[in-house]
């Protein structure tokens, strides 16, 4: 939270009102906040007990995504002296609410595993033992699955001179071992580490003959807990405590010193799992000297430490989702509507724009315009961005084919895309392989923007298809997130992608595009005009609105300018899924301002500005959020959509539909915090998703 404002009716005028520290919540505390209504979602009764472990494990996943790179920037920041953002908040500061807040929803989770999720699968018959609730026969079994499966693979530390304290490597699961006694070189035992191999499950699922029941189940954690004294024959275990410790994952390569960035990236994985840590998880049982070793060995202060009742890696536990074939704690399956005519996608996309919005309309649709490109004779040359796309991907397989068929085939893989650099790097291989001509995008700048272009030639003359989006090319996340896709023949769409494609592969000059806006050259500026251009209606008398759907917002020039559309009298929807620097609700700055956060079964993920334009709207979907990143660092496309029926549609399911959500919907307060919505008296309950799921 950030510091407390004035909201007194005229308290803030004038240029400077609009810059002033107060009037800007701070990016990493706003989306450390997105995590409590994640978790809110495993907290509601109403949602499918199996999905509600799902999503407790999805906020602890978030929560280790966030430290690996938000915190761990916010203490790069602080070590190296780097003044407030516009917030005005020092980085020590940030780091100290950080862990307070932090702290809150690392005790609120497993409260939710201890106290409800956990009983609750149990009665649903789903048990999770805990090492205090084995019977003899689990225990027997379990000991016999440790001597067995677990220990010819464990390598046990003793800590010593001639031992030092070892590389942990990052999000592992460890446990410090207290002895007492001698060994059989006569060392007297003190502290001793246990790593567990990654190659050893996390989860182990009990033979229904040894437990009575169909999906039970045993953690790693518990095991080695219980059976550590045997790795210590003839010594006293007096204590064990699990720990993980969450490092520093940002890769940093300085591209202009590089001549081989693929290389340079390979070699920074290589020692990623042991960057600089910035939490240390343990035990909550764990003595207070052992804290203070391990906080020393890991250079890391007193507020990078989080106490934990329960296990260390609870976001492990997703295993148990996978496990249990029980389809009534699940959400009911659904199947996406397909494409009509889909055998013919090019005729289709001849004679009219194809607009998809996913999870509801297939993915397939896309594989297939990909995979009908990679056979067909008439198709020359095919031109993609690949930012994520995850394992085995259908469409990298495509792209193989294309190549050897002999099209052109032109690939921008975007290797620095986060976690994914080493799956990008064999994607970037493989395509090399096949012949396809790999880019890696632009020295320091990311290539975020999601486009597909494709020529063929139609008799005598050469036609254009695209492909633009809000999301990946990745068939797991787009069944997953809500997205949208628009399936394209028009000229000048065509024109503009074949000029960005010309810009990433060959060095080309900034060019005037006709219907797209592209970051980092006029994207940026051309939002700030639109923003302006309301306003100016608003001064006049006219009507003037927005309505934007983002992931998150945080770039200063945007925030300034929505709030001086909002003074102008500008009615202005955000839509933010995560992180909102900005403040609404503020007398005489943003009181015209509305801020919502919608999370429900799917994550939020497509990007819609919208623009009322003095009653000739326009509808804008884009790959980029409104973050300072997005806007003036990455590569990034926004599209229009120009069919005013596929637009109208667009505005219906994906801004009007979730402005009128009152079931999942979070409202952003003046002073940052976040208020559940629920339907009035009177008021019919209305789901965004939900209502989208209907009509499929």
């Amino acid at each position: 939270m950030n510091a407390a404002i004035d909201t007194t009716p005229g308290a803030h005028n004038g240029e400077d009102a609009l810059r002033d520290p107060s009037m800007y919540l701070n990016r990493e505390l706003s989306q450390l906040d997105f995590n409590f209504r994640v978790l809110a979602q495993a907290q509601d009764p109403s949602v499918p007990l199996l999905e509600r472990l799902r999503f407790l494990c999805i906020s602890c996943t978030n929560l280790d995504e966030f430290f690996e790179i938000r915190a761990a920037t916010v203490r790069h920041a602080q070590d190296f002296g780097l003044p407030p953002g516009a917030d005005g908040m020092s980085p020590a500061t940030v780091l100290n609410r950080i862990h307070d807040r932090a702290a809150e929803l690392v005790d609120a989770q497993y409260k939710c595993w201890n106290e409800v999720l956990r009983p609750g699968l149990a009665e649903a018959g789903v048990r999770v033992f805990g090492r205090d609730s084995w019977n003899a026969r689990q225990t027997r079994w379990l000991r016999a699955y440790f001597r067995n499966e677990i220990m010819p693979v464990l390598s046990p530390l003793g800590l010593d001179p001639a031992h030092p304290f070892p590389k942990i490597l990052n999000k592992s699961l460890n446990i410090v071992v207290v002895l007492k006694g001698k060994d059989a070189f006569g060392r007297a035992g003190h502290l001793a580490i246990v790593r567990a191999p990654r190659s050893l499950p996390r989860i182990i699922h009990l033979p229904q003959r040894v437990s009575g029941g169909e999906n039970d189940f045993v953690l790693l954690s518990s095991v080695l807990s219980v059976f550590v004294d045997e790795l210590f024959p003839g010594m006293e275990v007096k204590g064990s405590y699990q720990f993980r410790v969450t490092r520093n994952s940002e890769l940093v390569v300085d591209e202009e010193e590089v001549e081989n960035l693929a290389l340079a990236l390979r070699d920074e994985l290589v020692g990623r799992g042991y960057r600089p840590a910035v939490r240390l998880e343990i035990a909550h049982d764990c003595p207070k000297p052992i804290v203070r070793t391990l906080l020393q060995n890991f250079a890391l202060p007193e507020n990078a430490v989080y106490p934990i009742n329960g296990p260390v890696n609870l976001n492990r536990v997703i295993q148990v989702y996978d496990l249990v074939q029980k389809p009534e704690l699940k959400y009911p399956p659904f199947t996406p509507r397909t494409l009509r005519d889909s055998d013919a996608i090019f005729e289709r996309a001849a004679e009219d724009d194809i607009l998809l919005h996913h999870p509801f309309d297939s993915f397939a649709s896309v594989l297939e315009l990909i995979k009908q490109a990679a056979v067909d004779p008439d198709v020359l040359a095919i031109k993609q961005t690949l930012y994520r796309t995850g394992k085995d991907s259908a469409i990298v397989d495509a792209l193989v084919q294309a190549a050897r068929n002999g099209k052109d085939v032109t690939v921008v893989v975007e290797l620095r895309a986060r976690f994914d650099e080493d799956a990008n790097l064999g994607v970037a291989d493989k395509l090399q392989e096949a012949g396809a001509q790999v880019v890696y995008g632009v020295v320091g700048y990311k290539t975020h923007a999601k486009m597909l272009l494709i020529v063929r030639r139609e008799g005598r003359k050469l036609r254009r298809y695209v492909h633009l989006g809000t999301g990946n090319y990745h068939s797991g996340t787009a069944r997953a997130y809500t997205d949208i896709g628009l399936i394209t023949s028009d000229p000048d769409i065509g024109n503009d992608v074949h000029l960005l494609f010309q810009q990433l592969s060959g060095l080309a000059p900034t060019t005037r595009l006709k219907r797209l806006l592209q970051s980092p050259f006029t994207l940026h500026s051309g939002m700030l005009k639109k923003i302006e251009r309301e306003a100016k209606l608003a001064r006049a008398g006219k009507p003037a609105h927005i309505i934007v759907k983002i992931n998150a917002i945080n770039e200063p020039r945007i925030i300034r300018a929505l709030y001086a559309a909002s003074q102008a009298g500008v009615r202005i929807d955000l839509i933010v899924r995560g992180a909102c620097a900005l403040r609404p609700g503020v007398p005489g700055i943003s009181d015209n301002i509305r801020v919502r956060s919608i999370v429900g079964r799917f994550l939020e993920h497509s990007r819609i500005y919208w623009f009322g334009n003095d009653g000739s709207p326009e509808l804008y979907c884009a790959s980029a959020d409104w973050l300072e990143r997005n806007l003036l660092h990455r590569v990034e496309t926004c599209f229009p959509i120009l069919d005013k029926e596929l637009a109208q549609r667009v505005f219906r399911d994906g801004l009007q539909n979730y402005l009128d959500d009152n079931t999942n919907a979070w409202e952003l307060q003046a002073d940052g915090t976040y208020r559940k919505l629920s339907p009035a008296p009177g008021e019919a309950p209305h789901s965004a998703q939900g209502t989208l799921l209907a009509k499929v």
